[in-house]
This record gives structure tokens, sequence and C-alpha cells, in this order.
């Protein structure tokens, strides 16, 4: 059985090694945005997935954005930031448990829509969110002008 918990902590078990397992390159910016996250509650929400031995399975960290969020008709919206489960834990359901932990908050704070991406290549990943009953809304490519 997979347990779902709420990171209040930075120091919550496992909840550094699923981030760097996420986003590898951005390792040193993990534990200080770890702590932001905890500092702001009504703003951010992390959740993780355990076994029933404790074993860290996954993750799902979601924001409230008040900014315009592409393909989304309110505000504020339930974004998820980063959703991840091992792979040993894979195909067992626990990805849609963490969204739907991540729904319920979402709903708590007044959101009408939970909103996320995924990078193009990506193509696991859209699958998973449209199997997880969210709709594609919209494909950008951002540029940039350094000044």
């Amino acid at each position: 059985m997979t347990i779902i918990k709420r990171c209040t902590s930075a120091e919550q078990a496992g909840w550094l090694a699923l981030r760097m397992a996420l986003w590898p390159a951005e390792s040193s910016e993990h534990l200080p945005e770890m702590q932001d996250n905890c500092a702001q509650p009504e703003r951010y929400a992390q959740f993780l997935a355990y076994s029933d031995a404790g074993e860290a399975q996954g993750l799902v960290e979601i924001a409230l954005r008040s900014d315009y969020v592409n393909g989304t008709d309110s505000s504020p919206v339930g974004f998820l930031e980063g959703l991840y489960v091992a792979p040993g834990f894979r195909k067992q359901g626990i990805a849609r448990l963490l969204v739907d932990k991540a729904q319920q908050w979402a709903r708590e704070q007044g959101c009408r829509e939970l909103a996320s991406d995924a990078l193009l290549d990506n193509t696991a990943s859209q699958a998973m969110h449209l199997a997880l009953g969210f709709e594609e809304t919209e494909r950008v490519v951002y540029f940039r002008k350094p000044l």
C-alpha cells in the first residue's frame, strides 16, 4: 500500500533524492528551494509517496500561480511544478495518487484548474499527463535575447 505524506521540512526522508533524480542539473538549488517551499505553505505544497516499509516512491510539487498560466481561464491556478515516480515503482498508480492529492490541495486553495507542462520531446511525460486526465492546450517555443 502507498501512503501519501505532505513534506513540511527540507529534511523529510526521500524528498531530496527524488528531486535530484527529477532535476539532476539543478543540484545546488534543491535545498534552498525546498526550504523556501516549506516556508510558504499557503503558496507551495509538496507530497511524497511512501511504501509500507517507508521507502520514498515518488513526489509531486505544486504551486499556486496567479500570473498568466498558458491554456488556463482562471486565477489562481494550481501548477504541477514537478511530478516524479522512481523507476521501480512506475505503472502502479502512484502518479495518479500524487496528482489526486495535488488536486485536493489546489481545490482547498480555491483553484478551479490544475495546469502542468512538459518538454516537447518528452513524449512519456505527455502521455502520462493525458492518462491522468489533462488535456493539451497549446505548444510554445520560448525565446530570449541578451541585453
